[in-house]
């Protein structure tokens, strides 16, 4: 967002950049003149992303001129997905490999209450990227009142889990259309839960508790009521065990029935809740995010890379050599984890590389200026 922007420059500027006015003002005019590059640029990447999603964008609101065929759609959504990567890649999003999207189907944390069935022949693609890993406690009650009973798994204290302060998806469901989201705050072992057509199903720890209280119930009925109507009415034995069945089927189906709709209610909170954008406003929201984290790249090398120059001897040039690039990348990340608290993993080969295009860019214009206000 600008404001963090705003407060990432300013705490750059006193620690870089406040030796003197000069320096400031440099810094600053440097700055000013990598967010007009960037505004361009990013700018020009989603309009060019919007023109290519606009023929299927689901969420339009304007008539269609034609129709898109099934084959059409989806070479179409592929082509966006293809212009997408670079971005989000920017943006320092991670793809989850094929592994981690097995690990997430197949295993269930034991704190999830809600466990949904996946048919990955349902799909003709599923592609994550996340951003921001963490282990630590994650709450898995959406609503201001945690339930009560005896029979509740959710404990007094969120446990730990590993999930991904982001997470983009992008699934198709077959005979469908590309389905773009994000989320905030996902568990690794719950991805699953934010994909498109899945089924609510009840854990084996539910069903077995379940079917024990519903046993025991039963039993506990049939003795104490079944043997006396069995004794008083003069009931066939037959009779009675049929009715007893039926009646504990049907209770069955009940008991099921609302545990199946309290899982689906709570999926659809969560799904509500930790939404953070879908669809054409995620192509927005994720360019936005790409360009902000290209300029936070772009500073850091570049006041890096100087300071590291000016203890050197005063060379105006970036260090291209690995050992010097190692050696600031540290610096950097030691930088990162004092501000943050978090350990990041800084690209600095990306950021050179971006500097370097920025000030060739930024000559290239001045010397185009140059020419133009010469008198002929």
């Amino acid at each position: 967002s600008p404001r963090l922007c705003c407060s990432f420059r300013r705490s750059h500027v006193q620690d870089f950049h406040s030796a003197s006015e000069v320096q400031r003002r440099a810094f600053l005019s440097f700055a000013e003149c990598l967010d007009n590059s960037l505004l361009q640029s990013y700018h020009a990447t989603l309009e060019r992303l919007q023109a290519l999603y606009d023929p299927i964008n689901p969420d339009r609101d304007t008539i269609q001129e034609q129709s898109v065929s099934d084959a059409q759609r989806l070479a179409s959504e592929e082509r966006v997905l293809d212009q997408l990567r670079p971005i989000l890649d920017q943006a320092n999003f991670n793809c989850l490999s094929e592994d981690a999207l097995a690990y997430a189907l197949i295993v269930h944390h034991p704190q999830d209450g809600v466990q949904v069935q996946v048919n990955i022949d349902h799909y003709e693609y599923i592609k994550y990227w996340a951003l921001g890993q963490r282990v630590g406690p994650l709450s898995t009650q959406l609503s201001s009142k945690a339930p009560k009973g005896l029979y509740s798994r959710t404990p007094k204290t969120p446990v730990e889990r590993r999930y991904f302060k982001r997470v983009v998806m992008a699934a198709r469901p077959r005979q469908a259309h590309m389905v773009l989201k994000c989320f905030k705050d996902i568990p690794l072992e719950g991805l699953e839960q934010v994909l498109p057509v899945v089924k609510v199903r009840t854990s084996r720890f539910d069903r077995t508790l379940l079917n024990t209280m519903l046993l025991v119930s039963g039993g506990v009925i049939f003795v104490n009521v079944g043997m006396v109507v069995l004794t008083d009415l003069k009931i066939g034995t037959s009779f009675l065990l049929l009715f007893f069945a039926g009646f504990m089927a049907f209770r069955t189906w009940k008991v099921f029935a609302q545990r199946r709709k309290s899982h689906s209610l709570e999926l659809a909170h969560m799904l509500y809740y930790r939404s953070t954008s879908n669809n054409a406003e995620l192509l927005g929201a994720l360019t936005l995010r790409a360009q902000e984290e290209h300029a936070k790249e772009v500073l850091l090398a570049h006041s890096f890379l100087s300071r590291h120059a000016a203890e050197e001897g005063g060379d105006t040039a970036y260090p291209t050599d690995p050992e010097t690039l190692a050696q600031v990348k540290t610096q950097v990340q030691a930088w990162l984890l004092e501000k943050s608290g978090l350990e990041i993993s800084f690209s600095l080969q990306r950021a050179l590389t971006n500097l370097q295009n920025l000030n060739r860019h930024s000559a290239e214009k001045a010397s185009k200026l140059k020419l133009f206000q010469e008198p002929a």
